[in-house]
């Protein structure tokens, strides 16, 4: 029974022990978005644990110099405790106590603290904040101190962190917290594109000049009326002898007066067209046209011609997807045949189609249409029938006009074979 008490203190110290090593492995994984949410909510523990980690400097000296202290106290605790058990073997109560030590500091000090508050760190830090809070004032002198060599050391070896999180480390941990539960497909993808929006510039998402449908400003008032109930768009560009000089943009709702067409002529209906060029980031083309009130901006080329045009809806659909109305037909861009291929409309995007064959999207291609690949792999102007492998994809063309290929179909090519590496190599 003499021993007792040196065993309760040993038993206290571990205790001691594995509560420091917890509260640094639960302050060091908290999640702080969800703290805050619970803060701003009235949890006052949730607050804080947020001042805490706010300090966490102070914070992890104190737990450091904590937990030495009590495994220095325990080694000597212990060593002290064999040598009186171990009378007649006092050569080897040293070397005893050491192992003894060792062993339960790292299953019952460090291993199982930290594991357990790993599981759950936002409540046991809730749990140990008061206690630590404690130390901290009672350690404060040698947290001082630890501040001053802290910032000796900075003075003296200047580390350059740069404490700001790439577009791919937020994608990164976006991809985390979804597969954790935290949010679904549909948020993720929404965060996704709000990331990949900041870096999308107007040539990544314009309509093409070929596709953009206009009229001259000699057109009569009745065929413009024909060309709105045709294509069902709320605005048509207004150009001058070609779409490369666009002088104005008519709105429908100017257009018609009432069930009728205006009396007014065009040039007095129409709004100056807004320009941007092909490098424009898409998050400034935004700002731009609610600055100057418009939806739609021309996109020109190096030579002052039209390249292109963005719309307002462009933009968005960016953001949170395509936007339908009762006016927009549904083209699908993918169809999936019975024996495997695909039937592919060339206006896709080119990383569309890697993605639908589960195929690596780093292609190197100076397009971003299915078009222009297509044509960059067959060297001309493609026409019915032109086939070639390329990039893992075996393509054959279907459908094309007299300037561009309009369809193709795409199946996956057979893998090479070592006769095949051999000729090529040939």
């Amino acid at each position: 029974m003499d021993h007792l008490p040196t065993i309760i203190l040993m038993v206290v110290l571990v205790i001691m022990s594995g509560y420091f090593s917890a509260t640094e492995t639960a302050f060091s994984t908290i999640n702080k978005t969800r703290l805050r949410t619970l803060a701003e909510k009235g949890d006052k523990k949730a607050e804080r644990v947020l001042t805490l980690a706010e300090k966490y400097d102070s914070l992890l000296s104190t737990i450091l110099v904590g937990n030495n202290i009590v495994n220095i106290m325990l080694s000597s605790v212990a060593t002290l405790f064999f040598i009186d058990v171990l009378k007649e073997t006092q050569s080897v109560a040293a070397t005893v106590s050491t192992a003894v030590t060792t062993v339960v500091v790292l299953i019952f000090g460090e291993i199982s603290p930290k594991s357990l508050a790993k599981e759950s760190p936002e409540a046991f830090a809730g749990f140990s904040a008061p206690l630590i809070t404690v130390f901290m004032w009672i350690l404060t002198p040698v947290n001082f101190l630890f501040g001053l060599w802290k910032k000796l050391l900075s003075k003296l070896f200047k580390f350059k962190e740069d404490k700001g999180m790439t577009p791919d480390e937020f994608i990164t941990l976006i991809d985390a917290v979804e597969e954790g539960g935290e949010i679904d497909s549909e948020e993720g993808d929404l965060l996704r594109s709000a990331v990949e929006f900041n870096e999308q510039v107007a040539s990544d998402i314009l309509t093409p000049r070929v596709d953009v449908v206009g009229v001259e400003d000699d057109t009569s008032m009745e065929d413009i009326a024909a060309v709105f109930t045709k294509t069902g768009f709320s605005r048509l560009p207004v150009y001058n002898d070609s779409l490369d000089n666009i002088v104005g943009i008519v709105h429908q709702k100017d257009f018609y007066d009432g069930p009728r067409v205006t009396a007014k002529p065009l040039d007095e209906i129409m709004k100056l067209p807004v320009y941007v060029t092909p490098s424009m980031k898409i998050r400034d083309i935004l700002k731009f046209l609610q600055k100057a009130k418009s939806h739609i901006a021309v996109v020109t080329d190096e030579y002052g011609g039209t390249l292109g045009i963005v719309t307002m809806e462009d933009i968005l659909e960016e953001l949170v997807g395509d936007i339908w109305d009762e006016h927009d037909e549904i083209i699908e861009e993918f169809t999936k045949l019975d024996d495997g291929s695909y039937k592919v409309k060339c206006s896709a995007d080119l990383d569309d189609l890697f993605e639908v064959f589960e195929l690596d999207e780093d292609v190197e291609s100076d397009s971003t249409s299915v078009s222009g690949w297509v044509m960059e792999q067959v060297g001309r102007v493609p026409v019915v029938g032109d086939t070639f492998i390329s990039d893992g994809l075996d393509v054959k063309v279907t459908d094309t006009d007299s300037k561009r290929v309009l369809e193709i179909v795409v199946k996956l090519a057979p893998p090479e074979t070592d006769e095949d590496e051999d000729e090529d190599e040939d």
